[in-house]
Formats: C-alpha cells, sequence, structure tokens
C-alpha cells in the first residue's frame, strides 16, 4: 500500500477519533470514505492486469484477493464497485478498467442459464455501466441476460429455478436471494425488453412471499417445490444455521428485494414485506449494531459477524426511505442505515491499511466452513452502494436546505 494512501486512511480515522461526542451527528462523512474507498480500488487495479480474474475474498491470514472465473456468482461485483469508484471520482483510468471487466461478463448473457445468479452478474456490471454511460451495446447485452434468466421460469410453480444443479436435493428450489436479480426482468420489461419479463419478475415475488416469508417475520433460505404441480414442499436453509433460523444475509436480501419489487410494482403486500423483514432484522441486531451471520447461532456472542448483511440492508432500509409515506419510519429507517454505514466505517470494520478489501468480518458460508470472518467482495460492493446512496441525499439535503 502506498504511503499517500496511508496518510489519507490515517487522517480520516483521526478525524472520526476526534468528532466532539456532544453532537449527534454521524461521525463518518459518506464523501470522505468515498474517496479513501476509491483509493483503496485503484491500489486493487495495480495488481490485477487479466480482466478475466475477478475478486472475491482474502483468505484468513492472507493480503491478497483470490480471484475466481467469470462464471462465478460474484464476478459481477468487482466491476460494480468500479463504476461506483468511476460514478465518485470521475477517473477515466478507472472507466476504462471497468469497462474491460464489464467486458468479459458478456458471455454470460449468451450462455445457457446455469443459475440465477446472472441478475448479480450482469446487473451490476453491465447495469451500473448502462446507467453511467447510456452505452447502447451494454443495453443489448442486459436485455439478453434477462431472456437468458428467464429461461429457468417454471409456470407450474410460478418462481424462477434458481439451482439447476441442486434439483436433486431440493426439487424446484427458490432461494430468498433471488429477490435480487429481479431487479434485472423490471428493468428489460421497461427498457425494450419482452412484457412477460415484468409478469415473470411479479409471479416470482408472490411465490417467493408467500412461500419463504415466515410466519415471525424472517424468511426461509430455500423454497422446496414440487417442479410438476407447482406445490410448496417445505422450506430450507442451505447456508443459515437452521432450517427455522434466522440467517442473516437471506434476511437481508429479502429486506432490499422486496423493496425494489414494490418500487417497479407498486404492489402493497410487497413493500408491507419489505417493512415487517427489515423491523424484524432491526429488533434483532446485537447491542453493536452488526449482525451474527445467523440470529439463532447458539455459539453467539462467539459467533462470527457478517460485515455483508450489515451493508446489504443498509442499501434495502435507503431503498425503503424513497417509499415509504410514514414519515417516521423514514426517520427510522434513514437513521438506522446511517448507524450500519457509520460501524463499517469505523477500525472495527473498515480495513485501513490491513487489507486491499474495503471491510472485514463477513461470513459466507458457514455450514460449509467457506469464507468465514474474511473480507468477501460483495460486502465491499454493497458498502460502495450504500456510501454513494447517502452521498448523493446529503447533496440533496444541501441543496434543498440552500434554495430555502
Amino acid at each position: 500500500m502506498t504511503r499517500s494512501l496511508s496518510l489519507l486512511i490515517s487522517t480520516v480515522f483521526l478525524i472520526v477519533a476526534c468528532a466532539s461526542p456532544k453532537k449527534q451527528e454521524p461521525v463518518f462523512s459518506p464523501t470522505e470514505m468515498l474517496d479513501l474507498s476509491v483509493l483503496k480500488t485503484k491500489e486493487n487495479l495495480k495488481g490485477i492486469s487479466d480482466s478475466n480474474s475477478f475478486l472475491r475474498n482474502i483468505p484468513k491470514g492472507k493480503s491478497d484477493w483470490k480471484v475466481v472465473g467469470v462464471k462465478n456468482w460474484c464476478s459481477g461485483f468487482w466491476p460494480g464497485i468500479l463504476w461506483y469508484a468511476y460514478e465518485n471520482s470521475g477517473d477515466e483510468t478507472i472507466k476504462k478498467r471497468a469497462e474491460n471487466f464489464t467486458a468479459s461478463i458478456k458471455t454470460i448473457a449468451y450462455s445457457p442459464a446455469e443459475d440465477h445468479d446472472i441478475g448479480f452478474m450482469v446487473y451490476c456490471s453491465y447495469g451500473n455501466g448502462y446507467r453511467l454511460t447510456g452505452n447502447e451495446a451494454y443495453k443489448k447485452v442486459l436485455l439478453s441476460a434477462a431472456d437468458t434468466l428467464a429461461t429457468l421460469y417454471n409456470p407450474k410453480v410460478g418462481s424462477i429455478l434458481s439451482w439447476p444443479v441442486k434439483v436433486e436435493e431440493y426439487g424446484h428450489n427458490t432461494i430468498i436471494d433471488n429477490m435480487m436479480n429481479l431487479e434485472l426482468l423490471f428493468w428489460a420489461a421497461k427498457n425494450g425488453g419482452n412484457k412477460r419479463l415484468y409478469d415473470i419478475a411479479v409471479s416470482h415475488a408472490e411465490v417467493t412471499m408467500k412461500n419463504l416469508v415466515r410466519p415471525d417475520d424472517a424468511v426461509f433460505h430455500v423454497g422446496e417445490f414440487d417442479g410438476n404441480t407447482g406445490a410448496f414442499v417445505k422450506g430450507h436453509t442451505h447456508q443459515g444455521y437452521a432450517d427455522e433460523s434466522m440467517w442473516a444475509r437471506g434476511q437481508a436480501w429479502g429486506i432490499y428485494g422486496f423493496a425494489i419489487a414494490y418500487r417497479e410494482t407498486r404492489k402493497q403486500e410487497f413493500l408491507d414485506t419489505s417493512i415487517k423483514l427489515a423491523n424484524h432484522f432491526l429488533n434483532r441486531l446485537p447491542e453493536d449494531g452488526i449482525p451474527y451471520w445467523d440470529f439463532d447461532d447458539p455459539k453467539i456472542p462467539n459467533a462470527p459477524k457478517d460485515a455483508s448483511a450489515a451493508a446489504i440492508t443498509s442499501c434495502g432500509l435507503l431503498e425503503l426511505t424513497g417509499l415509504v409515506k410514514d414519515e417516521k419510519l423514514k426517520e427510522k429507517y434513514i437513521k438506522a442505515a446511517n448507524n450500519f454505514v457509520e460501524k463499517l466505517s469505523s477500525k472495527d470494520y473498515f480495513s485501513g491499511d490491513t487489507s486491499k478489501a474495503l471491510l472485514l468480518h463477513s461470513t459466507g458460508n458457514h455450514p460449509k466452513n467457506s469464507e468465514i470472518d474474511v473480507p468477501i467482495i460483495y460486502a465491499d460492493y454493497y458498502y460502495m452502494e450504500a456510501l454513494t446512496r447517502l452521498k448523493k441525499m446529503e447533496a440533496a439535503n444541501n441543496a434543498a436546505q440552500t434554495q430555502k
């Protein structure tokens, strides 16, 4: 890590440490943390020359990122981070690298669908790229990717098959993560794609809401269905502690995913579901404000945390603030999102000069003893998204105050 970057990191944390405890304002600046994150992202670019290698995690005891290929479900997050870095810096060298890594993902849109993660892979990369550049070639890839994802839809069940390779284990399976991939279908349906894509997304959200959201306002990770009759068979976990436990990242996917579904459809039941999931998540947080990997792990407080769940939830809550009409609820969600991002920006979770990642302490697949208490790329992606959202909200508020 360069000396200038280390100096900036130290300066930012010194500012935070010296903030007056009497003030009730957040002790972090989204703009400052974004600037720091952009610099760390540029540092990472220096060590990667192959645009077919995508950052995934930093294993315990290591300092360098482990990379994966384009077919890994996390491939879209690294180019997505580069697009956020470009958006917040205007740095053309970052844009060029974002374009290179994004181009490598094109193959996913034109290959047979292997799983539901097409949304994560293509929308986080090409979606952000199109949003920032308006490149018509990106639009074509996005539309093709939506059509590819739609091939996994089973009309008898009314949902997208999440994991074709796990049909023998779970039958027609629909996982809560898949709610996030519906955004690609919604986008395509209103940007020149087949209108049927909208209907598929709505049906999938309805089936997920009816069967994966439990009466206790937590979610199953996996819903098992009879692929021939469409009947719901059973709720499972795959990455949580138990079938009936509350897996933190799964709850986060649900909060954010149903908020997006409401934004795109204005179906009240989707908003109500996102609110229920969000309130349950916030009500069960531990004292330090960052969730354990599963809220019901009996080893708590000696269980690992999941910074990625906090980052994803912060984005979901910020999405909700623009959708709910109740001012008290809006204020609650803005405050909670700020709290998450502030905590993630502290020395407890932000890596500083100790790691090439942005965030420490995420947990991937605990039951498989995989990626436990390590930096993971999607934590950094949603952290960058949350900071970008907060920066824009801060700018809008300042502009409103100026006009008064």
